[in-house]
Order: structure tokens, then sequence, then C-alpha cells
């Protein structure tokens, strides 16, 4: 993980106290509100619909233990115990007043960590794969770079007051594991014919109301000069970017409009940074930074390499099936011999999807201690992973695990949901997401059927603002407002770009909206429908690809039809 250098620690510090004398002054009437709202933004405090919410960067996904036990205490101390884990791989709190803020913020400084540009039209939290460093199908480790990223993005004077938000996703691995076509920019790291590293580079990707996936426009930079492009990037969309309409605003929405004649002015100011470079201004990555850098991103103290075994730790005598289940969901291989990385499971019932108690933090500080070199990663669907695990502890990790009720052997199945906190939380929600959330995993508990059912991705948003991916989902949820009343639409066949997904796609929409009690039958109706016309062994999105969605229509229609409910226009 990387270290903080006393520049870094002083930064943030000052960064704290500058907010705190905003926040005081902004509490004694000498700043007003809307002065103050700018200022606050940046440091990722929003006003949310019953509280203030503060979003905290965790960079391309990764956390100490001690800033997850400081986590579980500004959730005991300061809010209602628990805080969220977002789909960008930060964590959110939903009830802290705003008038402790300046206190979280000294709290979060004392352990490296801040809200600096997690909200505001500036560049956010940079996103990776959160098995970087470790996935045995990765080519580049991207977090070195993901780093320097990070460090010239922020407080980037040039870039904040952008159009709108502005989002970086990077990874160097052969799934797609951090949907980077889904992202302002999308960095895929690979090596050309020679053995050189650099970027495959897609602008443009988005969801919100017009889902749209990045277009290629570098099939291969040298990764000495992705700052420069990226700096090139930005610039032509700050000097055109529509700034008279924020449902317009987005790169994604330029990119569409201009074509080729966008990826032209980016070479073009591309090559004028580079040609009007005077003494070494241009962001070009030396060798000797990048050295620096990836230095703290070298294998953990205390690891030791071993002989790999291939059986997942099924060496275990009289093992219970639930720990081989646990093997089978929840474990993963590793590039190193003699390790494993292992998810811990935040979906459950009675629980939102990404939610996490202080507690919980506790406890998955404790086990990060105990077997994974004091590390966890947040990952892109809300759940945490455990990146140094060995195989030899893996029993003892489970039971541990266990007992803290993160062993749920449901990685990857329809109750491993992603959701945002909807409107619940959020004041621009049409519709609530946790009630939904909460009566699918109640009506899918049996492991033998969610087994049987197999690998399928249930994405759920209050809006169209997409914060839970829905449609990005296999099974896409979307709350929608209907004259005052909250009813939900449903899309299929979306794919956030890995492997098991295909390419990625956008869902499409199956009818009219339902109405809220009617949406786990409907999500019944999808499933049976699927069991019906799935070929042997095939995965819920592949049959949906292969028989289209009439089928799937004519169920979900004949839920309504039961119902008794009145069909509304979606």
């Amino acid at each position: 993980m990387y270290q903080y250098t006393e520049f870094d620690k002083q930064f943030v510090k000052q960064r704290a106290a500058q907010f705190r004398d905003q926040l005081e002054r902004n509490l004694a009437g000498q700043l007003d509100d809307e002065d103050f709202k700018a200022l606050r933004l940046q440091n990722g405090w929003y006003i949310q619909r019953h509280a203030p919410m503060l979003r905290i960067a965790v960079p391309y996904g990764e956390l100490n233990s001690a800033q997850l036990r400081t986590l579980a205490k500004i959730a005991r101390e300061y809010d209602r115990g628990y805080g969220h884990f977002t789909t960008r791989q930060n964590l959110q709190f939903n009830w802290i007043p705003l008038a402790r803020g300046a206190d979280v913020m000294d709290e979060l400084a004392a352990v490296h960590m801040h809200g600096i540009q997690t909200s505001g039209n500036c560049i956010r939290n940079i996103t990776s794969d959160a098995f970087a460093g470790i996935a045995p199908d990765e080519t580049i480790d991207p977090r070195p770079y993901c780093e320097i990223m990070r460090q010239w993005s922020t407080l980037h004077p040039e870039f904040a007051f952008l159009p709108r938000k502005f989002k970086i996703a990077v990874t160097g691995a052969a799934e797609d594991r951090a949907a980077i076509a889904w992202h302002d920019i999308g960095l895929q790291m690979l090596r050309n014919d020679a053995g050189d590293v650099g970027f495959k580079v897609l602008v443009g990707g988005g969801m919100g109301r017009t889902p749209i996936t990045g277009t290629v426009v570098r099939d291969f930079l040298p990764w000495q000069q992705i700052l420069v492009y990226i700096e090139a990037i930005v610039r032509v969309y700050n000097r055109y970017g529509r700034r008279d309409n924020m449902y317009k605003a987005r790169i994604k929405i330029l990119v569409k409009a201009e074509g080729p004649q966008f990826i032209q002015d980016v070479e073009q100011e591309f090559r004028n940074i580079l040609d009007h470079d005077v003494d070494g201004a241009a962001h070009i990555i030396s060798q000797e930074e990048l050295d620096r850098v990836a230095q703290y991103f070298d294998v953990p103290e205390g690891v030791r390499f071993e002989a790999a075994n291939d059986s997942f730790g099924a060496t275990v005598t009289d093992a219970p099936a639930a720990y081989q289940r646990w093997l089978e969901r929840n474990v993963h291989p590793h590039r190193f011999p003699g390790y494993r990385a292992v998810t811990l499971s935040l979906k459950r019932v009675g629980q939102a999807p990404g939610d996490v108690t202080d507690e919980q933090m506790e406890l998955a500080a404790d086990i990060a201690d105990r077997f994974s070199a004091g590390e966890v990663r947040v990952t892109h669907d809300q759940n945490l992973v455990l990146p140094w695990v060995r195989e030899a502890d893996l029993y003892a990790l489970w039971q541990a695990a266990k007992a803290a009720t993160f062993a749920t052997p449901n990685i990857g199945l329809l109750t491993d949901m992603i959701a945002c906190p909807g409107g619940d939380f959020c004041g621009l929600a049409n519709a609530r997401s946790i009630p939904i959330a909460g009566a699918i995993a109640e009506r899918y508990q049996d492991l033998d059927e969610l087994y049987d059912i197999g690998e399928i991705d249930v994405h759920m948003s209050g809006c169209m603002n997409s914060c839970g991916h829905h449609h990005t989902g296999h099974i896409g949820i979307l709350g929608v407002d209907k004259d005052g009343a909250e009813w939900y639409q449903i899309t299929l066949g979306g794919s956030d770009g890995t492997v098991a997904s295909g390419n990625s796609v956008a869902g499409k929409v199956i009818g009219p909206s339902f109405a809220a009690d009617e949406v786990p039958d409907v999500i019944e109706a999808v499933i049976e429908t699927y069991r019906t016309h799935r070929a042997a062994s095939e995965r819920f999105v592949d049959t949906v690809k292969r028989v289209g969605l009439e089928p799937f229509k004519t169920a979900t229609n004949a839920v309504r039809r039961t119902t008794g409910n009145k069909a509304l226009a979606a």
C-alpha cells in the first residue's frame, strides 16, 4: 500500500484545518451557504434528504486496518453506527451532523484519509481492480499509476470547476473488474508487441440518463505520457463541455456530439503540450518517479511464498459443506504461490448492500491483521477483499469470517446485489432501493437454489443517476416516480465488461414499470423463465442473449395481470 510522505501528511492535515475554518465561518454566519457549498463539496460533504452525507476517498479501493478502525470509530461516535461502501470504492456516512464535520476530518487526517474531490465538478477518486497486484490474469499492476494520477489530479487548479464530475478507472488485467468502459476515462494497461508498457485509452463512457460505453481514442499510449494525455482530454472537455444544462454536461455527451472531431482536438492539444514543453513542465512520468511510487506496492512485509496448493484448502479433513461452498464462491486464485484472495461478503438479510456496521468494521480490521498483512480492498460489488491470505490459513479464516457474519458463500450469485442507498437517504432518488433489495434477498435464501440459478448480477438504482449501476446488471432495477408513487423499471442483459458477462452493454427495458410490491414476483418470474429456457450449464446472461426478451416480457406481464395493478408506461 502507498505510504504517505511527510508532505502528504501535512497536506491532508492542513486541508482539514482549512475546512474547519470554512465550517466555523459558515456556522457563524460569516460565509453564506451558497459560497460554502462549493467548499464543502470538494471535501466530500453533501446535504442529503435527512442529514449531511460525507463521502470518504478510498483511492483504488485500498484500506489498512488502522484506517478501517478509524472508520468504525467515526460510525460509532459521530454517525448512527454504520457506513456504506459504494461501487466506486469509497465509504459514505449518512448521519453526521455538519457541526461535527471538522472533528471528523481531523480523525480522518490522522490516518491519512480525507474526502477531497469525492464530490463536486472535478476529477473524482481514481478506481481500479480490487485484485490489482495479485490477480493471475494481470499483465501490469495499475496501482502505482493510479497513485501518480491521484497525486497529479488532487486540487489540480485547472480542473477544479469542470462542466460536470469526472471519473477515471484503470485496470491491468484481462478481465475488466473495474468497469472501465463506463467511465469518463477508462484505461486498460497492456504491453505492445515489443513488450513496452502502455495504455489503451477509452473516453466518454457513463451511465445516467444516457448510458454510453467509452470510445477508444488510443490503442496504445506509452505509460510515460498518460498524464499529458489525460490533461489533453480534460482540457478539451473543460473548453467545450456544456455548462448550460447539467443533464448534458458530462463528457460522454461531448464525445457523442463531436465524434471524430473530439479525438482530433484531443490529439492536437496533446501535441501542443508536448511541443511547448518548457523546462519539463509537461507532466511526463519519469522512471525514477514510477520506481519511487511503485516501491510502496511491493509484497507486504511478512508475506512468504510457499508451494501452491491448487485444492484451495480442501486438505482439511472432515470439512463441512459450508466451508466447501465458501471455498468455491469466496476464495479466489492468486498470482503468488501459497496465497489466495478472499472476499468478505457484506450482503445479508436485514442489511442494505454495501452497508457495514462499526462492529463489522472492527472485526474486518482484526481479520485483516490476522490473515491479510493488515490490508483490505473495497470492491466494485460493495464487498471487501483480503488480498494476502495464506492457503494454510483458509479454514481458520473461514471460521473467523463466519463468526463475524462475512462468510456467506454468495459471491457472484443473485443475492450478491449492488444497490445505492436510494430514497431512504438520497434527495435525488425517485424511489427506495433498500426495501426492494431486502425483499429479493429474503426470497432467495436457499443456497441450493442460488447455486442452481448460478452467476447473475442484480444491480439497483433509486434514480437515473445510476449510482447502483443498474444499466450494467444482468438484471437491472431502476426506481422511477409515477405521480408521486414509487415504481420500478426492469432491464435485462446488461454487462459491466467482465469476461463472465461479455462486452460492456446497457440492459434493455422489458416493458412498463412495476409497483414496488410487484418487484420480487417480477424477479422470480424472470428467474423461472431463465430456468425454463436455459441450455445445459448456460448462464443467465447468455440465455437472455440467445432467446431474446420476449419470453421474459410475457412472464413479467403475467405477474402484473395476476396482481391486478394497472400498467403504467415506463
